[in-house]
């Protein structure tokens, strides 16, 4: 039964990545408007639901990306149940215990709330509620100062914070602002209450339909499990599809705003805004969708 589980598992897996190939062009998107995702910064969780995509910014929380990559490549979360799920909120996991009390054996980690904002760090602005300004970096939904700031301090940046949305990423913790260690959440819905007191590290760019179907409970009475985690750049070329996110900073993309502030209305957030993604097809090369993800005996 065990190994069924696994096959079935790969088997998911492999369908979620054939629907990206299949939903994509044949050609590479236009770089004006799109942007391919570096493997370096790209977490592949792989779950009986299909494959989550996670995109990683080190230039927001570099000493929580470094450590979610470092226990990635020791195989810290590989069979990590998703321990605590609450169905309007998140999906947690990382707890080598299961029980929510779990950590690696690293030290905690300093807390990395707010960032600072350069030129080489563009934001859209989305909107502007009680004077915060609340738009995108990259597919990352922040709250920045201006950049006409960037002019009277003393380090040329201003100061920013990411936005709990659907499908961010961020580091759990105990009371103590400064105990994040191995365990992180993937945001279900949007939850405001979160922003400046948990570390956003990374967003979810392709899968969060996997998210949505991990089982609820705390915890849940069968919890799904990721099956494996890696690093993109960790795998062969073979076992990964090169993914184009719709830039922040392109023509099209407040396009997209426009439409999604169109239909909201009253009602419009940046939580609204669905930044999509694709995966070009490789017309040089036939690729099955067995090859692209490694055979789990």
């Amino acid at each position: 039964m065990l190994r069924f589980g696994k096959f079935l598992a790969a088997a998911m897996i492999a369908l979620s990545l054939v629907g990206m190939f299949d939903a994509a062009s044949a050609q590479t998107p236009d770089p004006r408007n799109w942007r391919q995702v570096d493997p370096e910064n790209t977490l592949y969780i792989d779950t009986v639901h299909g494959r989550i995509v996670v995109e990683l910014y080190p230039e927001i929380a570099p000493r929580h990306v470094e450590r979610i990559k470092a226990l990635t490549r020791l195989g810290f979360y590989d069979g990590l149940t998703f321990h605590r799920v609450v169905d309007d909120f998140m999906a947690q996991t990382g707890d080598p215990l299961g029980t929510g009390e779990g950590a690696s054996s690293l030290p905690d980690l300093r807390e990395e709330f707010m960032f600072r904002r350069g030129p080489e760090m563009p934001f859209i602005q989305a909107a502007e509620q009680s004077r915060a300004r609340l738009g995108f970096y990259k597919a990352l939904p922040i709250e920045s100062q201006p950049d006409a700031q960037m002019a009277v301090t003393n380090d040329g940046r201003v100061s920013a914070n990411a936005l709990h949305c659907q499908g961010v990423v961020s580091m759990a913790r105990s009371d103590n602002p400064n105990s994040g260690n191995s365990q992180f959440f993937i945001m279900r819905q949007p939850n405001s209450a979160l922003d400046k007191r948990y570390t956003i590290f990374g967003r979810v760019v392709w899968g969060q339909e996997a998210v949505m179907q991990i089982a609820v409970g705390n915890p849940p009475p069968n919890p799904d499990r990721m099956i494996a985690v890696r690093v993109a750049a960790d795998l062969p070329e073979s076992e990964r599809a090169p993914i184009y996110v719709l830039r922040s900073d392109g023509p099209q993309f407040r396009d997209l705003i426009e439409e999604t502030r169109r239909e909201r209305r009253a009602d419009f957030s940046v939580c609204d805004v669905q930044i999509p993604a694709r995966v070009p097809r490789n017309p040089n090369r036939e690729r099955s969708w067995w090859s692209i993800i490694p055979f789990i005996p």
